[in-house]
């Protein structure tokens, strides 16, 4: 790990007979930045190249979205009919998913602000959603991608309610852990909105409820205006089918709130992904700063459509180390990426959906548990050596 090293291991296989043990592979400070300048490289020509096929892009993403919502809205008036209640539902779904991560979550990450559209302004732009943009763009935007899996700085790690590393020290609260997961993937725009609020600091006392006043007087304008308009006025349009919209608006609401914790999860908690400590990342150069993004993060393979629908977030290495890069360029950069994983001997996780996601439930089961009833944890891995260890 960083400070005095950078910690994951490779494991290279045994022979028959032979107990599994793993093999460090040690990288250079001088390998370290060599990597940095590469992706720094990478970065800097598709950022130069960015112009009219971007811009077209956005617009037709934010047209399908906007065409979506029309379709489903004007068809919940005829959600008496079993089968148009469906597709509206499932047409309202897509919307707010696309609204959520192919268009919210990558406009306020500032990745179409060199268009200078007010529409597209990363400042300006709110999504659908309770969680005002505002309090998301601290939490996620600087929060968690200043401090990606650094144990006591990211608060993405367990979203302050869940063990998702056996760095976490260990309570019996922790035996809910499937049960509070399974309920933040059921109400996650809201697990998202109270994600500023760091309520088990305010629980313990550690952080007093004035601090956060400005944080509900946010969420009471923004939630407010998201239930009245999903649960009162689009409902109440549709006259005496106002109980069928509104229960199918909570529908959509849920697809997309299962959809986003899912793809969310699968990119930082799939087994093999790493975090680190305060001190480890203590002066950390550029070079560093991209290897842990590298190791903190996975990808899920699959389809254009599948990315389009993940906000390209299934390209989560890649989200990690350009975070401010038009997402829709990932896929043509991850080649490259792994290519250079490959070549500095550091691991590229990816996986498909199903295998991503089972092994996060998987460690949401384990890590409920007690250390004693978990086996011991894995050894880290890749070993950076810093100038001042060489010359000692």
């Amino acid at each position: 790990m960083f400070g005095s090293a950078l910690s994951i291991l490779p494991f290279v296989g045994p022979r028959a007979g032979e107990p599994q043990t793993p093999s460090p592979v040690v990288l250079t400070q001088e390998q370290v930045e060599e990597l940095g300048r590469e992706l720094d490289a990478i970065r800097d020509r598709v950022m130069a190249d960015l112009g009219a096929e971007d811009r077209e892009y956005i617009y037709r993403i934010i047209k399908a979205q906007r065409g979506f919502e029309v379709a489903g809205r004007g068809l919940m008036y005829l959600g008496f009919l079993p089968p148009f209640w469906l597709a509206a539902v499932g047409a309202l779904s897509i919307s707010k998913i696309l609204d959520n991560m192919e268009i919210g979550h990558n406009v306020m990450h500032g990745q179409y602000d060199w268009m200078r559209e007010p529409e597209l302004n990363s400042r300006e732009f709110e999504w659908d959603n309770v969680c005002p943009a505002d309090q998301w763009r601290h939490s996620h935007n600087y929060m968690h991608h200043t401090y990606t899996n650094i144990l006591g700085r990211d608060r993405d790690i367990g979203y302050g309610i869940l063990r998702m590393d056996e760095g976490q020290k260990w309570n019996p609260y922790y035996l809910g852990n499937p049960v509070w997961a399974a309920l933040l993937m059921v109400f996650f725009e809201w697990g998202v909105m109270m994600h500023d609020l760091e309520a088990e600091n305010v629980v313990q006392g550690k952080r007093k409820w004035h601090d956060v006043k400005p944080l509900l007087q946010g969420w009471w304008r923004k939630a407010g205006r998201q239930v009245l308009k999903d649960y009162v006025l689009f409902p109440a349009l549709t006259g005496p089918l106002f109980v069928s919209t509104l229960l199918g608006n909570a529908s959509a609401n849920l697809v997309r709130n299962v959809w986003a914790y899912s793809i969310i999860f699968c990119g930082h908690f799939p087994t093999g992904v790493q975090t680190f400590t305060e001190d480890e990342t203590a002066d950390e150069t550029r070079g560093e700063w991209y290897v842990r993004q590298m190791l903190g993060s996975a990808n899920i393979t699959g389809g254009q459509l599948f990315h389009i629908m993940s906000g390209n977030l299934s390209h989560q290495i890649e989200h990690h180390l350009f975070p401010d890069m038009p997402a829709h360029r990932y896929p043509q950069i991850a080649p490259e990426v792994e290519a250079l994983c490959e070549r500095y001997n550091l691991p590229y996780n990816k996986g498909g959906f199903f295998s991503q996601i089972g092994s996060v439930w998987g460690k949401i089961f384990k890590l409920a548990l007690p250390p004693g009833f978990t086996g011991p944890t894995p050894a880290p891995g890749v070993i950076v050596a810093r100038r001042s260890e060489i010359a000692a």
